[in-house]
């Protein structure tokens, strides 16, 4: 609504509406988003030049004019912006001053300082919009009388916002609910999924599993007495192992719905075939060796490397070739698809990585591959281990509701000793809180057990939290 009150804000958003829709309409051939990306990109040097501290020593030697190319040598000699640029660089990595921002979040700060990531007006409507336009396809498909709860980690984050921003251009009726907040709180939390009769849920994958757990503790089945159809699930890995199973516990549809970070904001969001889609009117991608920072060559139509973004507009903290430290598959577009767009698979953060029967594996690709034999859990972890003989071997804790096991397909064992060459059983366990902390910590410190090594910061980190909200 604040836009009726700004003229040149309204115009903003009416070009960014109409963009998207025409885009996702098949309205954009390859020449015209490439133009758009080397405009932007010289718009963006341009600006980040003339209003960052930071920008200003960093692309002084950078001249938006000799960008003619996306992919050209001008282009790929602008030197990377790091996660140590950002949380040494601070407030002097931002174009606008906190005044011109319209609100302020922060980094969560468990694992490294919180870095500063205002938000002005058309950052917020560059994003949401993008997100407005790619779940209009989700929504549309499950009524009217929809209720959409937003359960986000904390009221420095932008989730609530975003997502209730979203709802609201789609006429959907929203009720933000934090769990984790001691005014809030589970049992509060589950009354309200009752009685609202919330139909829809925006939450990490962790949540979903915590609050299933909680509404089957207070003798209740998530798939009978509730009405929660779809599940918008981010902030964490999200296989689609994972994704299958959390929508068979509650009975509903349940997608990988946004890749962002509170730094970079939205990179991907789904459409309605489950599908992880890029938003290539707001961003410019590359995909790098994680070691090298040098681009990946496509093999079959697929990057595989560490993503790099850059914004394609110019809000409070546009960055330039920002390095996002996650390992990702970039899958050329297919005009056949919900959205006219590559499709993007996020196989977790690069240092999450883990070799396991000395094969490298990303946990994407480890969950997807233990999870696609089970069903019916309420939650996982994965221990490493090694036998007398030295050889690594997993076992696979699931834990269940009371007197219903879950299923498990007996050829987990000869499928996993095929891929990773290593022995898999499966066992039963209750993980208490450290399975929740994926979000805030890290999906390996969630959701992994490595005896082989020793306890690292980020798990130690992820067990204090872990006991923290857990405590009476």
């Amino acid at each position: 609504m604040f836009t009726i009150f700004n003229e040149e804000l309204a115009e903003v958003a009416r070009r960014f509406r109409d963009d998207h829709r025409e885009f996702a309409a098949g309205g954009w051939d390859a020449d015209r988003l490439e133009a758009h990306r080397v405009a932007s990109l010289r718009a963006t040097v341009a600006y980040t030049r003339e209003n960052s501290p930071f920008y200003r020593e960093r692309l002084a030697h950078v001249d938006p004019a000799g960008i003619t190319s996306s992919a050209g040598a001008a282009w790929t000699s602008v030197p990377f912006t790091t996660k140590d640029d950002l949380r040494s660089a601070r407030h002097d990595m931002l174009c606008r001053p906190l005044s011109k921002a319209w609100i302020f979040y922060e980094t969560t700060g468990t694992t490294g300082a919180a870095t500063p990531c205002p938000r002005d007006n058309v950052d917020s409507l560059a994003n949401n919009t993008v997100l407005t336009v790619h779940y209009d396809t989700i929504f549309r498909r499950h009524g009217d009388d929809q209720v959409i709860g937003v359960s986000g980690p904390t009221e420095l984050h932008a989730f609530g916002d975003t997502f209730g921003d979203v709802c609201r251009n789609l006429g959907l009726a929203v009720a933000k609910m934090w769990p984790h907040s001691p005014m809030v709180g589970f049992d509060r939390a589950i009354t309200v999924l009752r009685e609202l009769g919330i139909t829809g849920l925006f939450c990490t994958p962790g949540m979903a599993l915590t609050l299933a757990k909680r509404v089957r503790a207070a003798g209740l089945d998530p798939r009978r007495d509730l009405r929660v159809r779809v599940l918008m699930l981010t902030g964490e890995l999200a296989s689609p192992e994972l994704l299958a199973n959390i929508g068979e516990v509650w009975g509903a549809r349940a997608y990988n719905a946004l890749y962002a970070s509170q730094e970079a904001s939205v990179l991907g969001a789904a459409g309605e075939d489950g599908g992880l889609y890029t938003a290539p009117l707001i961003n410019h991608y590359e995909v790098v060796d994680p070691i090298t920072g040098a681009p990946t060559a496509a093999v079959g139509g697929v990057r595989t490397g560490e993503l790099v973004v850059t914004a394609l507009y110019q809000g409070a903290k546009p960055l330039v070739r920002y390095r996002t430290g996650d390992l990702v598959r970039l899958t050329a577009g297919d005009a056949a698809a919900t959205l006219p767009a590559d499709r993007l698979e996020v196989l977790g953060r690069t240092r999450d990585e883990l070799v396991v029967g000395g094969r490298p594996i990303s946990g994407y690709d480890l969950e997807n591959l233990l999870l696609g034999h089970v069903r019916g859990y309420l939650d996982y972890q994965v221990v490493i281990d090694t036998d007398g003989a030295g050889a690594d071997r997993l076992v696979l804790k699931l834990e269940a509701a009371e007197g219903e096991p879950p299923r498990v397909d007996p050829a987990i064992r000869e499928h996993c000793r095929d891929v990773l060459g290593v022995d898999v059983s499966v066992g039963h366990d209750r993980f208490g809180s450290i399975t929740g902390t994926g979000a805030m910590v890290s999906w390996k410190a969630a959701r992994v057990v490595d005896n082989r090594s020793e306890v690292d910061a980020e798990t130690a980190t992820a067990r204090a939290l872990a006991s923290a909200r857990s405590a009476p």
